[in-house]
């Protein structure tokens, strides 16, 4: 079992109560489980309920935020450990070398642009970690969608989709994590594409 799970998600709640009491179940149960929480250091939105049910149950929190939006997302002074940092990109980083898994609960730009760095570097062999989404609401559904047509369409290999977790049941994906892997994540280069 991963012993520190970083969440992306929103700094915002989203129009429905599922949203809320969804990541406020899944942060209690890894800290009834004993995983930290890596993850980007908000107190607002689905970002601080997470952090706030962990905290709760005793567990353990890194938030790691850029300087710039400690004062625009609230940054969450009652954590484990708040890491400031100067860039975004020293933001990603930071939390991967944190982590050893990582989920999508539901959000918006930012919670995709972290999310797919973190399975581009599975692709590229950088990492063997577990990355899952959380669906709630059917919120990721058409983003499977989106990955069976990018296999269907040459794009990514069969394996490369299958390493990666998508459903709506936490306790599934909590039991998955240390069934990874991640032999299949890496996409090996045509030698034809080196040679061209």
């Amino acid at each position: 079992m991963p012993t520190a799970l970083c969440v992306y998600c929103g700094s915002s709640s989203g129009k429905y109560p599922e949203y809320v009491e969804q990541a406020r179940a899944f942060g209690t149960e890894m800290a009834r489980r004993g995983i930290a929480l890596v993850y980007g250091g908000g107190k607002v939105g689905l970002m601080g309920t997470v952090a706030d049910a962990v905290l709760a149950g005793g567990g353990k929190v890194i938030g790691v935020i850029p300087r710039q939006l400690v004062d625009r997302e609230v940054a969450h002074t009652g954590l484990s450990e708040l890491v400031v940092v100067e860039t975004m990109h020293q933001r990603k980083t930071r939390m991967f070398e944190l982590s050893d898994a990582f989920v999508a609960l539901p959000g918006g730009f930012g919670t995709m642009d972290e999310m797919f760095e973190m399975l581009t570097w599975a692709q590229l062999g950088l990492h063997r970690y577990p990355c899952g989404f959380l669906s709630v609401r059917g919120y990721y559904d058409r983003l499977r969608g989106m990955v069976d047509h990018m296999v269907d369409e040459g794009f990514i290999t069969p394996g490369q989709h299958e390493s990666v977790w998508f459903g709506d049941d936490m306790h599934a994906f909590f039991d998955w994590m240390p069934t990874y892997r991640g032999e299949r994540a890496s996409r090996l280069i045509d030698k034809r594409i080196v040679d061209a």
